[in-house]
């Protein structure tokens, strides 16, 4: 029996304890219904005192924090100039602070110098007669974390199916409501300094980088661009060489055909000069021969001297 009493007594704590969940979270706003509007802005001017930061928004917390702690009964704001579904997280910039004044108010000074004493610095957004705004219930520390996870999405689908140009996003806690705009108009006059100054540095970077690389590639062209003279100075002084040496080739020409003819007429001299002594040959011959003949007619006829004499003697006449 007294163990049928304690499962009962544990299964009541936690349907007590769900339905304190439950409760907590509708209470939180988390099921409320989102409505978003074209028209005039909640607030009008006002004069803000902010601390610039960089990082992702879900460190925005501990800054919401920090700025109502110096003064609990101001109204805090927020503004965020990234989209996190498109900048990496610790690339989103935004400014969280407190609203000094509204309006004509001119804001308390000891108050202004205690947020400068922490860090903060002062700056005044214009009046807008139309921005993109919707609320959100702000009845808990966690509202404002369900007020992100249900209204901005909805803000930007309804940006983006009517090609508006609403631009930076400001969160307001103000009372039992957050409210949310997004300014149609005088767009950059909601860019703090710290924005601007972000933006010309890296510009600035992506300048220099540029010049560096552009001095990187002409350094790397320079030798090509070197080299291309001193080709064209080795080609005319190679042209200059040939023009200079075709004289002398034109003159060694008739000394070689000269050459050639005196080689010519020798080679026809020596010719003539085997040709002559060819023929003194054939004449010792002929006279040998001629001797010959004689000696055997004179053994056949017994007068071999006078036949002898007689044909030298003829033969010197």
């Amino acid at each position: 029996m007294s163990d049928f009493v304690i499962l009962l007594l544990i299964l009541f704590l936690v349907i007590c304890l769900i339905l304190t969940v439950v409760g907590f979270v509708f209470y939180s706003g988390l099921f409320s219904e989102v409505v978003i509007r074209t028209g005039s802005p909640p607030v009008k001017n006002i004069t803000i005192a902010y601390k610039f930061r960089k990082g992702s928004y879900k460190a925005s917390g501990a800054a919401y924090t920090e700025s109502c702690s110096i003064g609990p009964k101001l109204s805090s704001v927020g503004v965020f100039y990234d989209d996190p579904n498109q900048t990496q997280a610790d690339q989103c910039r935004y400014v969280v602070g407190s609203i000094l004044c509204e309006n004509e108010e001119k804001p308390d000074e000891e108050l202004q110098r205690l947020y400068e004493k922490f860090g903060y610095k002062v700056i005044s957004f214009p009046e807008v007669t139309c921005a993109v705004t919707s609320s959100f219930p702000n009845r808990c520390t966690l509202s404002p974390v369900c007020g992100a996870y249900r209204v901005y999405p909805e803000l930007q689908q309804y940006i983006k199916e009517r090609c508006l140009n609403a631009y930076p996003f400001l969160e307001i806690c103000k009372g039992d409501l957050i409210h949310y705009m997004c300014p149609l108009e005088n767009l950059v006059d909601f860019c703090v300094p710290e924005l601007l100054e972000k933006k010309t540095s890296d510009d600035t970077e992506e300048t220099v980088e540029h010049k560096d690389a552009d001095v990187t590639e002409s350094a790397a062209g320079e030798p090509e661009e070197k080299s291309i003279p001193v080709i064209q100075e080795v080609v005319e002084e190679s042209r200059d060489v040939v023009e200079a040496s075709a004289p002398l080739l034109e003159s060694s020409q008739p000394s070689l055909g000269e050459e050639e003819g005196q080689s010519e007429d020798g080679g026809k001299g020596s010719s003539e000069s085997v040709g002559s002594g060819s023929s003194f040959e054939e004449l010792d011959v002929e006279v040998e021969e001629e001797k010959k003949n004689e000696v055997e007619e004179e053994d056949h006829n017994g007068q071999q001297k006078p036949v002898m004499g007689e044909t030298i003697g003829n033969r010197e006449e």
